[in-house]
């Protein structure tokens, strides 16, 4: 009996997710609650655990294709009722009845409200029309090497596997690479055909080529975060501030504190100080702790904060909250950033920790940056830019030596905002980080 696995809902409400990889082949004996494939929402990268016991029968979505929630998208003969397994869906699943009358989403996942849709029942499922045709020929790749053989312009289709199972590695796509650098078969991403319009006469004449051009679709973090940060900067009217601090002894109390024992294992960074600079300051001015209801007309003020932390990865940007942050010492900070940048590099933030944030940092100094004018996330008033720490000259007592200076920018919603309370909240978190040892360690 073949069991049909459809796409989840593994957020709130997300509506569609890009299949990276699969872990499985037509062919593979898999158990319950293994991993057989990873996707990327909107929010993050996801690995989905399977549903059933058996034998995979056929794959409907090949790697790199987007595909609606509630989409079949893996078809696993059980032979019998397997134990565990999720019966026929419910009213209100997402989900489409295969030939065994029992379509899955995994528990726990699926949106709030949904209706059923169902296919009138046929002999076998009815695969989307990207698979039909290339049904269990799906390469086997990790995705790093499917991201790398994505910007090389190489069909993983057409490269042998050199690993155990024929998985393919990082080294067989650098040499299928080779092979189409120097004229062999194989697809390649740059074009030489197209070009741009403004490029010159012989662009807009069509006497000319542009060589060198590369597109690429804009799906899951990055299409979200386009979305995001075009909504906010048309919507919330923006204004920044700026700020330039001496935090010389805040690096020399995070020297100190690193040699004490509660901290000799943990990463203690300028951000973490930040981080915990942004939290007393709001206790001040609640107004940047805050978030403008377009319905209602009306300002929400939340007794908690949820502190958004901007982390660039692979697949683009994306802002993990650190959960009720105000209520952590300076020592809690610091593990949960820790965390929460490893979670973020390696793919592993969940939907849900992206969600619900009330202010936001972002660290624009680890890129050597001194400054910047952030864009708020939407539904928050304030951003909070902090730039590289750099030794410059700096006026003590009348006498110019060299410092540890640090630049702030401080974008807020005008709206939520008003000048004087933007400029108090920035002020205070530069004393804080410019004396920080009375207050930022409790």
């Amino acid at each position: 009996m073949a069991s049909i696995f459809a796409l989840p809902d593994v957020g709130e409400g997300l509506t569609e997710a890009e299949i990276l990889s699969w872990h499985v082949a037509p062919g593979d004996t898999v158990t319950v609650n293994q991993i057989i494939v990873d996707i990327e929402t909107a929010k993050a990268a996801v690995e989905l655990p399977s549903p059933y016991a058996g034998v995979v029968s056929q794959l409907f979505v090949e790697p790199g294709a987007t595909v609606a929630v509630g989409t079949p998208i893996i078809a696993i003969e059980t032979g019998a009722e397997p134990a565990g397994a999720i019966g026929p869906a419910p009213a209100g699943a997402i989900g489409e009845e295969g030939p065994s009358g029992r379509i899955t989403t995994l528990v726990g996942y699926g949106p709030r409200t949904a209706t059923v849709a169902r296919r009138p029942r046929t002999a076998t499922p009815a695969p989307p029309p990207a698979a039909a045709a290339g049904a269990g020929l799906v390469p086997l790749a990790k995705p790093p090497v499917r991201k790398l053989a994505k910007e090389l312009g190489i069909d993983l289709r057409t490269v042998s596997g050199s690993a155990a199972g024929g998985v393919i590695t990082r080294e067989d796509v650098e040499r299928a690479a080779q092979v189409v650098d120097n004229g062999g078969a194989g697809s390649a991403a740059w074009s030489g055909s197209a070009g741009w319009s403004g490029l010159g006469a012989g662009a807009e004449s069509g006497a000319g080529s542009v060589s060198g051009q590369r597109r690429e679709t804009v799906r899951g973090v990055r299409k979200a975060t386009a979305a995001a940060v075009v909504t906010s900067a048309f919507t919330a009217p923006h204004v920044t501030m700026f700020l330039t601090v001496d935090v010389t002894p805040m690096m020399e109390l995070r020297a100190r504190l690193t040699a004490q024992p509660q901290f000799r294992d943990i990463k203690l960074s300028p951000l973490a100080f930040a981080a915990r600079a942004v939290c007393l300051a709001s206790r001040r001015t609640p107004e940047v702790n805050a978030s403008w209801d377009e319905d209602t007309g009306e300002i929400i003020y939340f007794d908690y904060v949820h502190l958004g932390i901007a982390a660039a990865t692979p697949r683009g940007l994306v802002v993990p909250k650190i959960r009720n942050a105000d209520r952590m010492p300076l020592r809690d900070l610091a593990v949960a950033l820790d965390d929460l940048a490893v979670s973020a590099r390696e793919g592993r933030t969940a939907p849900g920790d992206m969600l619900g944030g009330t202010i936001t940092i972002t660290n624009i100094g680890v890129f050597g940056i001194d400054t910047g004018t952030p864009i708020l996330n939407p539904g928050e008033s304030a951003i909070l830019a902090l730039g590289t720490i750099r030794d410059m000259p700096w006026v003590v007592n009348g006498a110019v030596v060299a410092r540890k200076v640090c630049q702030l920018a401080l974008s807020v919603d005008h709206r939520v905002v008003d000048g004087q309370q933007g400029s108090q909240f920035l002020a205070h978190i530069g004393t804080l980080l410019s004396d920080p040892a009375q207050a930022i360690t409790f």
